[in-house]
């Protein structure tokens, strides 16, 4: 009798394993998806590896961050933080209100009316510790034409399988990923070796205030930390497939300037051919029409080198020898015509304002542009300014920097803990593609933390079309569903990789 109870035991003991095994795999393939287009999810990322710390979690505990993801996203992209004015203090009220909620660590900071940041912690459970590392964001974002949008910008809305609103790319996405890795950690009660920071700050999108406050008034709770997790990087999806992802090691720095063209006014029935408007154009004109030179950084070589078996045979030869290319006039051109590539190679000109007179029939004084110049690590801003000023060649038009202090680019080495992390991660999800450095085209606040000893990556856990990733600063921005309930995930495993206890 006893023998005969034991092997029935036994066989339902089986059995449940079984079909909870089985529960499990479904629910991870509904995490993956987000419930919609699951062959499209499936294809671009594969179960993750048995390694990985996420397959330790419980498959219904998978699906409700995945529905906390969702939730939490749509409730965030509501929140109107428009820079300028910011007001991410009602950003801040969100976030601490999901930590004080979970019972984790966190200071909230208004250093100036309705402006503030959020810093969170979870400490490490081990008698020693590796320094920490940080999970930074911005809450902030730029301005909308809801004129120009499908949906409104502040909406949340879901609507054909996307999460719309401003900040759905930059980077209230990545914001809402790091808050879910908290939540994560500390519900799953994840053994630490080192201290988990989040981070939030304010101001990213103009002037860095958050940022630089933060680092002035609050160095202590930075930690000396070792790594740092920030917006950057590029997953590059094409047919359904992620053709890289591209690891942020290093940023081109802004170099703005001011283009102030003077000259005679009048009544605009009388035209003056002189004018402050006619010479800002004509200034202009020969801006935009001036090349800066190719030039070739360590980290883009090794990355075009690194790309060059998943490209057509002729663009390929062009990778992996790519010294020899940019001598190439036909290389050249194409660079112009390619926007992934031109902002590897060159310090880029962009005009983004222009003024002149506010009235249609008076001709002014002066008539002004705003070029948003981006420098290559390495790269002279002196130099290029004269350069700039000789093209120009007019004594009536002034060209001068926007900001007194610039700040020299910087990157981080690709041999650390984080970066094999990143690279181990990404492999287990995305099988046979790519993880490479990467050089980003936009600033990112990397800069201000690597001065202090901390390794700092671009690295995004969501996967984008190039259409998806255009609508960054543009019209219709949002982000795939299956994305915003898949992010959370591999940025998980990639905290734990270089933050749990082994």
């Amino acid at each position: 009798m006893g023998s005969s109870t034991v092997g029935i035991s036994s066989w339902i003991l089986l059995r449940t394993e079984i079909l909870n095994g089985i529960l499990h795999l479904l629910v991870v393939a509904a995490f993956l998806s987000g419930g919609k287009g699951s062959a499209k999810a499936l294809a671009t990322a594969e179960l993750p590896d048995a390694t990985l710390a996420s397959t330790n979690i419980s498959a219904d505990h998978l699906q409700q961050y995945s529905d906390l993801a969702l939730t939490w996203m749509q409730e965030y992209l509501r929140i109107d933080t428009t820079n300028p004015p910011g007001q991410e203090m009602r950003a801040v009220s969100f976030y601490q209100k999901i930590l004080d909620q979970e019972a984790i660590e966190n200071r909230v900071f208004e250093f100036t009316p309705g402006r503030g940041d959020v810093w969170a912690r979870l400490s490490h459970t081990t008698s020693q510790a590796k320094k920490p590392i940080i999970l930074l964001n911005h809450m902030d974002v730029v301005t909308s034409d809801a004129a120009h949008w499908k949906v409104p910008p502040f909406s949340g809305e879901i609507k054909d399988g996307w999460l719309w609103g401003r900040g759905a790319q930059d980077m209230k996405d990545e914001g809402l990923a790091q808050l879910v890795v908290m939540v994560m950690l500390k519900r799953e009660k994840v053994e630490l070796d080192r201290d988990v920071i989040f981070l939030a700050v304010a101001d990213e999108e103009a002037e860095g205030t958050g940022t630089d406050w933060f680092i002035a008034h609050q160095p202590d709770l930075l930690e000396n930390a070792e790594f740092l997790i920030n917006e950057g990087g590029e997953n590059l999806l094409e047919n359904g497939k992620v053709k890289y992802v591209g690891v942020d090691v290093g940023e081109k720095t802004t170099f703005w300037l001011r283009v102030v063209a003077h000259g005679r006014p009048g009544h605009a029935s009388r035209p003056i051919p002189d004018s402050a408007p006619n010479r800002l154009v004509h200034a202009l004109d020969r801006i935009l029409a001036y090349r800066t030179p190719l030039k070739v950084l360590p980290v883009v070589e090794e990355f075009l080198r690194e790309m060059a078996p998943y490209e057509p045979p002729e663009r390929a030869r062009e990778y992996r020898n790519i010294f020899k290319a940019i001598e190439d006039k036909k290389f050249q051109q194409s660079v112009e015509k390619d926007a992934s590539l031109n902002f590897l190679l060159r310090d880029t000109i962009s005009l983004t304002m222009m003024g002149g007179s506010e009235q249609t029939n008076v001709i002014p004084p002066e008539a002004w542009a705003n070029l948003d110049v981006r420098i290559l690590p390495g790269e002279n801003p002196k130099a290029l300014l004269e350069q700039i000023r000789k093209v120009v060649d007019d004594p009536n038009v002034t060209v001068e920097p926007m900001n007194a202090e610039f700040r020299e680019a910087n990157s981080s080495p690709t041999n650390t803990a984080l970066y094999d992390a990143i690279r181990r991660v990404s492999g287990k999800y995305f099988p046979g593609t790519p993880v490479v450095p990467h050089i980003t085209s936009g600033y990112t606040e990397n800069q201000r933390y690597r001065p202090l000893g901390i390794n700092a990556y671009g690295f995004n856990p969501y996967t984008a079309t190039e259409e998806e990733g255009n609508t960054e600063h543009g019209n219709d921005e949002r982000i795939r569903v299956e994305e915003v309930r898949r992010g959370p995930r591999i940025l998980f495993d990639v905290v734990t990789a270089v933050a749990a206890v082994k």
